[in-house]
């Protein structure tokens, strides 16, 4: 990246994901304090997610610079000078700060974000909208619950484990698609973007519950899911279930509960994920895939009873506004750097060259 660049409007780019953390913190410290119980980072999680990312983002450079030395050298076997050349071009000191301050703010984000979920029962108490969401899911259907018409069109076998292993697959889509941003990135800028625009979702996520309370069709309406067969989903959906009634019951030393439906955010961010390849003019294939991936989500969201369908109408809503807002955060302007792409191209300049 040249100097030029972190000089005049780069220093948004890296300070975007560290004023979303503090503010999230914030809000977070205020909403905990009001309900009379400690901000803390339940089963150490956070910590835990920041360690792991981090050093599978550490192999993935690793794996970066192999793979960039090995395709200036033309060998499988890159020479030790271009392993040398390539790291000290691309993975300065200053890059690898900007890299580990996104994934460290992007986790702080979710701490936050996780306090703020865990005291909605407390600062809304008796506050539920599970009914009018039920209700108006009926109405888009023609008085047919969503759910039971999935159940009925894909069947309560296979298709369960199916369904159930893609939504925990989440877990892994993440932090997976949010270190190969941050690492195989040809441009930093676009890499502080995307982590940006993901802890954008967790504040996003954490307001529309305080917004619309709800619990999620599985816990208002069980008998409808009673003929899913027990998968991980079914074990997951039985302890945060656990965890609510005993967070309720001792809100001091419980684990902090995290059952929210409205919005999903398993929604949410695929869809940033989806609108970011767009703005970046990636790969056909690519798209194809994260179409796919936000489709079958959309469908086990409500077929295990996760979420309504204006949850995850909801949840889009939130993934687009995301962009924008990080746009904004971050200064990034997608057409401009089109422009400058195309630009250098007519030169003759690699956009994969030094500087970029």
């Amino acid at each position: 990246m040249r100097e030029s660049l972190w000089r005049s409007t780069d220093w948004r780019l890296i300070a975007a994901g560290p004023v979303v953390a503090a503010l999230t913190v914030i809000a977070a410290l205020v909403a905990t304090g009001q309900a009379g119980v400690a901000f803390r980072d339940p089963d150490h999680v956070a910590a835990l997610y920041i360690l792991e990312v981090g050093v599978g983002v550490a192999l993935l450079v690793g794996l970066d610079i192999l793979l960039r030395a090995a395709r200036r050298s033309g060998t499988r076997r890159p020479s030790r000078a271009a392993i040398r050349a390539v790291r000290q071009e691309r993975w300065t000191a200053r890059r690898g700060a900007a890299v580990a301050t996104a994934l460290v703010s992007f986790y702080v984000t979710y701490l936050a974000y996780r306090n703020l979920k865990a005291v909605v029962p407390l600062l809304r108490p008796g506050d539920l909208f599970d009914s009018q969401l039920a209700d108006l899911d009926r109405t888009l259907f023609f008085g047919h619950d969503p759910a039971a018409l999935l159940h009925g069109l894909l069947g309560t076998g296979i298709s369960t484990q199916v369904l159930s292993t893609a939504y925990v697959a989440f877990i892994v889509f993440l932090p997976l698609s949010l270190a190969l941003a941050l690492v195989f990135s040809e441009r930093l800028q676009v890499s502080l973007f995307y982590a940006t625009a993901l802890s954008i979702n967790w504040v996003l996520g954490a307001a529309s519950y305080f917004m619309l309370p709800s619990l999620g069709p599985v816990y208002v309406d069980p008998q409808t899911f009673a003929s899913l067969p027990h998968s991980e989903v079914t074990h997951l959906q039985q302890m945060l279930l656990d965890q609510r009634i005993g967070f309720l019951a001792d809100p001091a030393t419980g684990t902090p509960q995290a059952i929210a439906a409205f919005a999903s955010l398993h929604i949410a961010v695929s869809f940033t994920a989806l609108l970011t390849a767009y703005l970046l003019g990636l790969g056909r294939r690519i798209k194809q895939v994260l179409w796919a991936w936000l489709a079958l989500t959309f469908v086990a969201t409500v077929y295990l009873g996760w979420h309504y369908v204006l949850d995850d109408l909801g949840g889009l809503v939130i993934g687009a506004a995301a962009i924008p807002l990080a746009q904004t955060l971050t200064g990034l302007d997608f057409r401009r750097m089109s422009t400058h792409r195309v630009g250098r191209r007519l030169a003759g300049i690699p956009t994969s060259a030094r500087g970029n």
